[in-house]
């Protein structure tokens, strides 16, 4: 699996074919599986911290991201990141 840096900036296309550019804020690998916490990177440089919006993608074996499909998946990788940024602030 492709290695995603923390801070890397890349493009993601939206549902209306509207690209949009989005910075990598933490990665990690859940059995197996690549996740990625991205931002808007627009919004990194206007807003407080709490004004962002932090989603998840997920690393499929091609590199490229795609969305999380389930609600279960999503609290799981929730949870997870959570936890990441939890042990960083102590």
């Amino acid at each position: 699996m492709e290695k995603v840096q923390v801070g890397e900036i890349f493009t993601i296309t939206d549902e209306n074919d509207e690209e949009l550019e989005v910075e990598v804020l933490a990665g990690i690998n859940i059995e197996g599986t690549g996740y990625v916490a991205v931002s808007f990177v627009e919004d990194l440089q206007e807003d407080t911290e709490e004004d962002i919006d932090v989603f998840f993608l997920k690393l499929d074996d091609e590199g490229d991201f795609s969305a999380i499909d389930s609600d279960e998946e999503f609290e799981k990788v929730s949870n997870a990141f959570d936890e990441i940024m939890d042990d960083e602030e102590e």
